[in-house]
């Protein structure tokens, strides 16, 4: 009965997931629960199952271990849009269970994919895990710093240093926290230099952190084009790459565009009466990271000059209204070129590039001899002066000449 399995639908939850196998004319053939805490027996289990087959999960959270022990096991992983599936449930009136999910994705067709997303690569996935690590120390970063605020706050110590953290600043609280100091507490002193002492640590595991970026962006083959545009650096480009993954599963601009969120959307229904869309807003089923890194870069590309900088003032009249829709528009335009230039393998350059079949500036040929050969000979260089210059008529590239004189009328 195992070797007639067509597909295989997988609920996986945190400690245990639901298997549910149908043949190819939709019937169930079996249906298994699989335990996570012993891994070896779980591998088992999926050993068990025909080689080749596929097996259609939810992109929930933690859905990269299990996609690859199905793929050790030589099994054909896809993920399935939980949202979708949920839309797909509510409108055939099914209630919500363990059961009924793994029953539901195991009847998903697979000539019509609607339903799936992309599966990112193993490379992809500690990409990503790099950034979020370093996205968390910094947090954890400003939350310290944050409660360093707040302890001069609550004893009443106001720093004159613009940059509490800076050189200057860092010597403030090393005096604040010196053993012959009496202007705080001891209980204060003590909390005081403990966030200190945190503080360098999380500073460490951000530059560490930051080093293994750059290592890894600099074997990117799209790491220098994304980082020629104004206002993506090392990071921003680091977060652009792991996001993105591969640049080949977005069929054009748009598409990186949407899946950034950056696409304004609305809501409409009935006659247009020739007014703004109502609701109109960015969409949310994307990346937010993305989102982020893009509108960060536009902040930067404003600031630098430029077309970018154009952008924003058409859009915002000179800065005076709608800024943060215009930063959207921004970053709306950096990812548009973004992905011409991780296609086309080039460097970003403010000037337009040359159209294909452009003529040149300069004249060629038989005439640009001739009339460099009058401009050699002396005294036909002021007779060249005086003569007509040489026009064209619109379109055709034959000579512009009147075919009669033009009558002078006399009284």
């Amino acid at each position: 009965m195992r070797r007639k399995v067509a597909q295989i639908g997988l609920d996986c939850h945190r400690t245990f997931s639901n298997a549910t196998a149908r043949d190819g004319d939709g019937r169930v053939l079996w249906r298994e629960r699989l335990e996570h805490a012993d891994r070896p027996v779980l591998a088992g289990q999926l050993q068990r199952w025909p080689a080749g087959t596929p097996v259609l999960l939810e992109a929930t959270f933690g859905w990269g271990w299990m996609s690859d022990e199905l793929a050790q096991a030589e099994l054909e992983p896809h993920l399935v849009s939980s949202k979708k599936v949920a839309a797909w449930r509510d409108a055939r009136g099914i209630a919500k269970s363990n059961r009924t999910d793994a029953d539901l994705l195991s009847e998903l067709e697979m000539n019509r994919r609607w339903w799936e997303v992309w599966l990112a690569p193993v490379e992809v996935r500690d990409q990503r895990e790099w950034m979020r690590y370093r996205m968390t120390l910094v947090a954890l970063c400003a939350g310290v710093k944050n409660r360093i605020h707040a302890v001069l706050h609550r004893h009443g110590i106001v720093s004159q240093e613009s940059d509490l953290f800076g050189v200057s600043g860092r010597q403030f609280l090393k005096a604040l926290v010196a053993p012959g100091d009496a202007t705080l507490r001891d209980s204060a002193r003590a909390v005081l230099s403990g966030y200190l002492r945190l503080l360098d640590q999380l500073r460490g595991q951000i530059a560490a952190v930051t080093r293994e970026l750059r290592r890894q962006l600099q074997r990117h083959p799209a790491a220098a084009r994304l980082r020629s545009l104004p206002g993506i650096a090392w990071i921003l480009a680091y977060t652009i790459v792991a996001e993105v993954g591969r640049i080949e599963r977005f069929p054009s601009a748009k598409h990186l565009a949407s899946y950034s969120l950056l696409v304004p959307r609305s809501y409409d229904s009935g006659d247009d009466d020739g007014s703004d869309p109502k609701g109109r807003h960015v969409g949310h089923a994307g990346r937010r990271t993305l989102k982020w890194a893009w509108i960060v870069a536009a902040h930067g590309a404003v600031k630098s000059g430029g077309r970018f900088r154009a952008i924003f003032d058409r859009h915002s009249d000179g800065g005076k209204k709608n800024r943060g829709r215009s930063y959207i528009a921004v970053a709306h335009e950096l990812c548009r070129v973004a992905y011409a230039l991780w296609k086309q393998d080039r460097n970003w350059s403010e000037q337009a590039p040359e159209r294909p079949g452009r003529r040149p500036a300069q004249r060629s040929g038989p005439r640009r001899r001739l009339q460099e050969k009058q401009v050699e000979e002396p005294g036909r260089k002021e007779r060249k002066r005086q003569r007509q210059p040489y026009r064209t008529r619109p379109g055709t590239g034959q000579p512009d000449h009147p075919m009669v004189a033009a009558a002078t009328r006399t009284s």
